[in-house]
């Protein structure tokens, strides 16, 4: 058996062919983020693995979050911001450690491949601390 899934031009017009199918990524703290999903927590096990491809639309952005793995990102198009200043244009390829802290956003939109080695922890914007956890 092969169950494979392919994408093509996705630094190109692939990410405008009809090829995604986008829908709502909701969770607390998130707005305007579509994905679609490579594969998923519930797929891969115990430790949440998941992969995807992220459109944030203009205004959008994630929740505050801590990382319980490694996630590797990916900027094919528009810019991503992080709540730390640091701005990824395209071809940006970003590296989150375990426990990292942060928050991301797109003033005016971005597509991101996603990859995550286990699932994120939600950080109360209002929790002792967490500004200084998102900027360290």
């Amino acid at each position: 058996m092969r169950d494979v899934k392919i994408y093509q031009d996705i630094f190109g017009a692939g990410l405008h062919n009809g090829q995604f199918t986008w829908i709502p990524y909701v969770q607390p703290g998130r707005a305007s983020v579509d994905v679609e999903w490579l594969y998923t927590g519930e797929e891969t096990g115990p430790d949440g693995a998941e992969a995807y491809v992220a459109r944030f639309g203009p205004g959008a952005h994630g929740d505050l979050h801590e990382h319980l793995g490694f996630e590797l990102l990916i900027v094919l198009e528009g810019e991503l911001h992080n709540d730390n200043g640091d701005v990824y244009p395209p071809g940006t390829l970003i590296v989150e450690r375990p426990e990292s802290v942060h928050q991301v956003s797109s003033p005016n939109g971005c597509v991101c491949i996603v990859i995550r080695e286990k699932g994120t922890l939600p950080v109360a914007v209002d929790a002792p601390g967490a500004s200084e956890l998102a900027n360290a």
